[in-house]
């Protein structure tokens, strides 16, 4: 039987989704809002992929975009509802659960709106247990393949008439572009839902259990919250299995908008020998040490902790702030098939300029 979503589980869900936004992952108000609609107008109901027969079609519910504050985006709760709606439409059939991309500050909720009003169930399952700048890298194995899929996405500024409905038809590593731009042009960040496939599909191929872990997190952090910060983030390391690789005041920054929708650059914590760099794609992708040596690489998880053991996204560091770098090795957490996909990692590559594959594949 499933469990069901409740207004406890909102602060949970991003508070823990916040840590495996690992910088980015988009904004804990939305994802309050989008927790507190769901829990207060409906049962939103998570469950495990157990729960469904094979051939039931589960659709992946993701927010697609880089809202730096930078951007006048606008997303409201009935963009998400209205994707799955015109997914649904072009499928011809009903959506018996969502998964979701990745784990992030609203992108862990992203799923509860559309079950309470749609009755589609919140599957416990991930394409990334942290978030990533890219679609295909939360694709469970789609990026490369030449099969049809279809990709929906709702949502824009409506007071620049920014508002945008689309349905688009295609091999996914062609349409995900589409679906980016869309996202830009509607003000930076967009609602959407998209391939929809067996759960015969995603049980071999997501990362399961996603959900519960961010959960599970955000109840340690909640009960850690009273006793301060150094409380938060020891309940943070311990709960993951992670470590504490580095700490220091941020001493430079240097991340770019881009028109591709993507925040990239690196920013740097602590000085001298003691330096670490963190690669900058919407989230942290990876972190060298001042020598130049690899000290943490996507898909582990590599967050930034203030000093009260709030997570901070790229967009609210700023120099001289001090914070605590958060490693978990991928070792120790569900991966799913797209992060293993060769195909996934040209891009970041290349927008980076480093090596990322050799460790993500090794």
């Amino acid at each position: 039987m499933g469990r069901i979503l409740t207004e406890k589980d909102v602060e949970a869900a991003v508070r823990g989704g916040s840590v495996y936004a690992a910088g980015g992952g988009g904004w804990s108000d939305h994802g309050r809002m989008l927790g507190y609609a769901a829990v207060s107008i409906g049962r939103p109901e998570l469950i495990t992929i157990d729960e469904l027969e094979d051939d039931d079609w589960v659709a992946t519910a993701a927010a697609i975009g880089a809202p730096a504050s930078t951007t006048a985006w606008e997303m409201q709760g009935v963009d998400y509802v209205k994707a799955v709606q015109l997914l649904q439409d072009a499928l011809g059939e009903k959506v018996s659960a969502l998964m979701i991309g990745q784990n992030g500050k609203s992108s862990t909720l992203n799923g509860w709106l559309p079950s309470a009003i749609l009755g589609t169930k919140v599957l416990d399952a991930v394409g990334d247990v942290r978030a990533h700048p890219t679609g295909d890298m939360g694709s469970i194995g789609m990026a490369n393949s030449p099969e049809q899929m279809i990709q929906t996405a709702v949502g824009g500024n409506r007071a620049e008439n920014r508002y945008i409905e689309l349905v688009i038809r295609g091999a996914t590593a062609k349409v995900s572009p589409v679906l980016r731009t869309a996202s830009d042009m509607s003000g930076g960040f967009i609602a959407s839902c998209r391939n929809p496939l067996r759960a015969s599909y995603v049980r071999r191929n997501a990362a399961l259990g996603g959900i519960s872990l961010a959960l599970k997190l955000g109840e340690a952090i909640i009960e850690a919250d009273a006793r301060g910060g150094h409380a938060i983030i020891d309940a943070i390391v311990k709960t993951t299995g992670g470590a504490i690789i580095a700490e220091g005041e941020v001493s430079a920054k240097s991340v770019v908008y881009t028109n591709e929708a993507f925040d990239v650059g690196t920013i740097t914590v602590g000085r001298g020998d003691r330096a670490v760099t963190l690669h900058v794609m919407n989230e942290y992708m990876a972190v060298d040490d001042a020598g130049g040596n690899r000290l943490a690489t996507f898909p582990d998880i590599i967050s930034t902790l203030s000093s009260e053991g709030e997570p901070m996204s790229v967009g609210q560091l700023q120099v001289g702030m001090p914070v605590f770098l958060l490693h978990v090795p991928k070792t120790i957490i569900p991966l799913s098939s797209s992060v293993k996909d060769p195909s996934v990692y040209p891009i970041v590559e290349k927008a980076l300029g480093i090596s990322i594959a050799d460790y993500a594949l090794g």
